[in-house]
């Protein structure tokens, strides 16, 4: 079934969202704010897509917080109409190319 990135930015619009405990952990590690993975989700970019992710098929978004580029990885359940993050991060230049979206090889 096709991912629809919009669907799942009007659910964040919604406040339809679900923090997993080790996600709000992995946030205050990182010193990332959970408003800023909610920008992300709404305005970024979505660079990835894993149809087959289960239990739900899942999406990675790009976006800039300031001058720190982020990832945000997550799923959408069109049935509840729920966005669960997944994970979040810093993507590293030892891993993706200087426009932190394209993965090196």
């Amino acid at each position: 079934m096709p991912f629809d990135v919009t669907e799942l930015q009007l659910a964040v619009e919604k406040g339809h969202i679900e923090w997993r405990k080790h996600t709000l952990q992995r946030l205050v590690e990182r010193q990332i704010r959970q408003k800023d993975v909610l920008n992300v989700l709404s305005l970024g970019e979505a660079i990835r897509y894993y149809y087959d992710d289960r239990p739900f098929p899942s999406v990675l978004m790009f976006g800039w917080v300031e001058d720190r580029p982020l990832h945000v990885v997550a799923s959408y359940a069109k049935a509840d109409d729920m966005v669960y993050i997944i994970t979040v991060y810093e993507p590293s230049l030892d891993v993706f190319e200087s426009d932190y979206k394209t993965k090196k090889q």
